[in-house]
């Protein structure tokens, strides 16, 4: 038998294949929360579409982020693997495996419609060309989209430190520039990112063999919001769409008004995903489409005392992310408590269009993940250089960094932040390191990387079925203990850098739990510094912060002898020493590194 021969079999075989009717669509929102959804309980937020997704398809109740936040979660949702163990925020990597670039060189036609403006800066840029083809739909949150160089000041609804105004001043004025180019609905981004997708469906109706994304950037913040969907909550305050984004220091009143705007933009999400299923069903979608909808993460609303999603612990309302899964050649349950992650994206999709998963991907086929009923092993998630987390058995661990004093690195070969390329100074650290098991052979660039305040953080394990909203924290040493074993055979077969377990004092974990149940697993007791007692451990870590940052390092003599410093008494030390024109930015660290417990 010729090889030519067995060359033309080959190909008839992945012909005949490619003739079978398979395709695929993800919807992905931004900073979507689970629970505001109507199927995963909530009665307030206004989704009835929703509702009849989840009534289509396989409902997941236990999904998680991977990388945070938006861009890394992305190259985890494309390569299957972490992103935030070896570097932070970038592109994708010259040694990283995509799957819509898997499936367009197998000749499965790829297409991605978005209004995520990340995909075009430049620590975004190298994810969109992954595909055959693409839609970039302009105009959310800040994109440098319309130009006006006489626009106008924002005023905020809110005080915030002066470094964080400065950093978001410039998104909120060319927001309102882009704004005026949105006052009809469907001129807004997300009614046009929709209608693009589904152009594109309607277009190919009669096409087989292809994988549509279609991402919307809602309801990620500034929460901008159609009048007809702000009248189903009876909203008649004004808001800039801006929520906080850090510690909770809001009134009631201020708090319900986000609140109330963020839910009406869920409404507004869950319109036009009642679109995309009337399309669904008009076209008999249902016998030969895989449908996916989910998002990349959470966000905090005032939970927890916190806002956001970036600086604080990964709590439930950021991480545990709604999950809806069909497939139209398996039949699965209307509900599933087994444990997943967006790494498992990957290798799903390949696996359903015949493609062949790469040795690197470390995600699991959902449908094989939920007919064996449970996830044997544990799942990480997490910011680089932040806590590191594990959902494993029923609980959530998170671990802070240990010793504010290890350097981290960031490994790549594709140098770029968020909207930049990294600096000529954090550059001067750059070394090559070894290849790790997952960059083919090559060497990255080793350039040291930041990590914050974190440390100051500590260590939580909460119930993951008894305590959802994570209110009731576990202290229990031996399963702590279960808890880092696992992370540690975790991190080996990601090969995370040896500076991880460094960070995270991992090497030392017997001595580690041992201390703490000696000091009732870090209860928080008053402790004594330089011979001053403190109300609590909040107290005491508002005080270490601003000694070592603004004070010289020296002890403040005021509180000597003192045997119960409250935080009046030290924020009233700190606005009596601090000059008024940086007390804002010097009592947001402060109370960032008070927000503990």
């Amino acid at each position: 038998m010729s090889i030519s021969f067995l060359k033309g079999r080959l190909l008839a075989l992945r012909k005949r294949k490619c003739n079978f009717k398979m395709k695929a669509i993800m919807l992905m929102f931004d900073s979507l929360r689970r629970d505001m959804l109507s199927p995963y309980g909530n009665k307030e937020t206004i989704t009835p579409n929703f509702q009849r997704l989840a009534e289509k398809t396989c409902q997941f109740n236990n999904c998680f982020v991977g990388s945070m936040p938006c861009m890394p979660a992305r190259r985890d949702i494309q390569t299957g693997r972490y992103n935030f163990l070896h570097r932070s925020w970038g592109p994708m990597e010259p040694f990283d495996n995509s799957f819509p670039e898997i499936l367009k060189k197998a000749g499965i036609y790829t297409h991605l419609v978005t209004d995520h403006k990340h995909y075009w800066r430049e620590g975004g840029a190298t994810y969109h060309p992954k595909f055959n083809s693409y839609e970039l739909v302009r105009g959310q949150e800040g994109d440098a989209w319309k130009g006006d160089i006489d626009r106008a000041d924002v005023e905020c609804d809110f005080t915030e430190p002066d470094s964080v105004s400065r950093y978001k001043s410039k998104s909120r004025m060319q927001d309102l520039v882009n704004r005026k180019y949105m006052e009809d609905e469907i001129e807004h981004p997300l009614c046009k990112t929709i209608n693009s997708g589904i152009d594109f469906l309607n277009t190919n109706k009669e096409s087989d063999n292809y994988f549509l994304q279609i991402e919307c950037f809602d309801p990620h913040e500034p929460f901008f919001v159609p009048q007809n969907y702000l009248d189903m909550y009876d909203i008649d305050e004004v808001f800039n769409g801006w929520p906080p984004y850090y510690y909770d220091n809001l009134d009631d009143s201020t708090s319900k008004k986000i609140n109330n705007y963020y839910k009406a933009l869920i409404t507004m999400c869950d319109e036009y995903v009642g679109k995309l299923l009337d399309v669904m069903d008009d076209n008999n979608m249902w016998e030969d489409t895989m449908l996916i909808v989910t998002t990349d993460h959470g966000f905090l609303l005032g939970e927890h005392e916190w806002w956001g999603k970036n600086i604080m612990p990964l709590y439930n309302e950021v991480a545990n992310i709604p999950f809806f899964f069909y497939s139209p050649n398996q039949e699965l349950p209307k509900e599933t408590d087994v444990v997943t992650q967006n790494i498992d994206i990957c290798p799903t999709i390949l696996n359903y269009f015949n493609q062949q998963i790469p040795s690197e991907v470390q995600g699991k086929d959902l449908i094989n993940l939920v007919l064996e009923g449970n996830r044997k092993e544990g799942i990480l998630f997490g910011n680089f250089g932040a806590n590191i987390n594990i959902c494993y058995e029923d609980y959530i661990y998170m671990r802070s960094p240990k010793n504010k004093n290890i350097d981290v690195f960031e490994y790549t070969l594709m140098p770029t932040h968020i909207n930049s390329m990294f600096s000529v100074e954090e550059l001067k650290s750059l070394v090559l390191s070894n290849p790790f098991d997952f960059t083919k052979g090559l060497k990255t660039m080793k350039i040291k990387g930041k990590v914050g305040d974190f440390h100051r953080f500590s260590k939580k394990l909460f119930s993951l079925t008894e305590d959802r909203k994570q209110m009731k924290p576990i202290y229990d040493t031996h399963i702590e203990f279960r808890m880092i074993e696992e992370m540690l055979r975790i991190l080996k077969k990601y090969d995370a850098p040896q500076e991880i377990y460094d960070l995270y004092d991992l090497n030392n974990i017997t001595t580690d739990i041992l201390e703490d149940e000696q000091n009732n697993y870090c209860l928080p007791e008053p402790k004594l510094i330089e011979g001053i007692q403190f109300e609590n451990i909040q107290v005491l870590e508002g005080y270490i912060t601003f000694v070592e940052n603004y004070h010289n390092n020296k002890p403040i003599d005021q509180f000597k002898n003192s045997n119960n410093v409250t935080v009046e008494e030290l924020v009233k030390y700190i606005h009596n020493y601090i000059s008024l024109d940086k007390i804002n930015e010097v009592m947001y660290r402060i109370n960032l590194s008070m927000r503990l417990s």
